[in-house]
């Protein structure tokens, strides 16, 4: 067995919904091998992964992801039928507080900064104190699908529309080492049935019916099996390239000591319901990008 490093880390967390499952597994490899993460930054589900984490319920976490269904999914959607956004986020954001329990950032036993996007003046908003949760609903707020929330008078969507991965944060931390995850790496070129990109058929048939009414609203010709999804499909494309763009830029202006890609095309945006498959490829992962450093110990 290799000796322990004891090497402190500052992680950072990149957006990229359900990839961002992927954390967990580099989360449990950096802690298997004596790995010391004293700061995490995230963007997005990089905000949620690290959050939960900081607040010592990571396994709590896991297990609960792991085992939920497509319907599940369905029922923690609050669909909030408004302009500015489908699912107001209630319904998952209490159940997680169930889980996890109400902590204020400033009590975690970590440096924990969420990163959201203040749209209105262009710019990205570090939250490093006040709820938790809050500061977690702020920074998944993917436009279109989640309303923004209101902090301080301030509407704030998603922090991976502006930092991807979110290194700034980090750059006063006095640890050995800055390990970033992107979960808008290099596509995977072969493709099995198990790698692909995000399909409506993930969508139970009555939430497929409730977003096809959702957008109707909008635009009156769409047909629920065409027009409608290859808009959705283009749409969340556009999203993927203009993050991951905004990660190369920010990884080659301000490169972490390590970077940990992984494939923007191996797991659709909402696919939660492939859990344990993305948490095994973070572990798997984190062993090819990291074991140098066990060896090096």
């Amino acid at each position: 067995m290799s000796s322990p490093t004891n090497k402190t880390v500052s992680l950072v967390l990149g957006s990229g919904g359900a990839r961002g499952l992927a954390h967990i597994g580099v989360i449990h490899w950096l802690e298997e091998h004596d790995f010391k993460i004293e700061s995490i930054s995230g963007s997005s589900m990089g905000s949620l992964i690290g959050g939960v984490y900081a607040a010592g319920k990571l396994d709590e976490f896991e297990q609960w992801v792991c085992a939920i269904t497509k319907i599940d999914m369905v029922s923690l959607m609050d669909l909030a039928w408004s302009k500015n956004g489908l699912i107001k986020g209630d319904k998952i954001i209490n159940s997680l507080v169930d889980l996890v329990g109400e902590q204020l950032i400033e009590d975690l036993p970590l440096r924990f900064t969420s990163v959201a996007s203040d749209i209105v003046n262009e710019k990205e908003v570090w939250i490093q104190s006040g709820k938790l949760f809050d500061a977690i609903r702020a920074s998944i707020s993917l436009p279109l699908f989640f309303t923004p929330f209101n902090i301080n008078g301030v509407d704030l969507i998603d922090g991976g529309i502006l930092n991807p991965v979110p290194i700034a944060p980090t750059f006063g931390d006095n640890t050995d080492l800055t390990i970033a995850v992107n979960l808008g790496g290099p596509p995977k070129i072969k493709k099995t049935k198990e790698i692909a990109p995000t399909s409506p058929s993930f969508l139970s048939e009555e939430l497929h019916d409730k977003i096809s009414n959702f957008i109707s609203s909008f635009q009156e010709t769409l047909t629920p099996n065409s027009h409608d999804w290859s808009a959705y499909d283009v749409t969340n494309q556009a999203f993927e390239a203009m993050q991951s763009t905004i990660a190369r830029q920010k990884l080659a202006a301000y490169p972490p000591d390590i970077t940990i890609e992984v494939p923007r095309n191996i797991c659709g945006i909402i696919e939660f319901n492939r859990a344990s498959e993305m948490i095994e490829l973070g572990y798997d992962m984190a062993q090819k990008r990291l074991s140098h450093l066990i060896k090096d110990a």
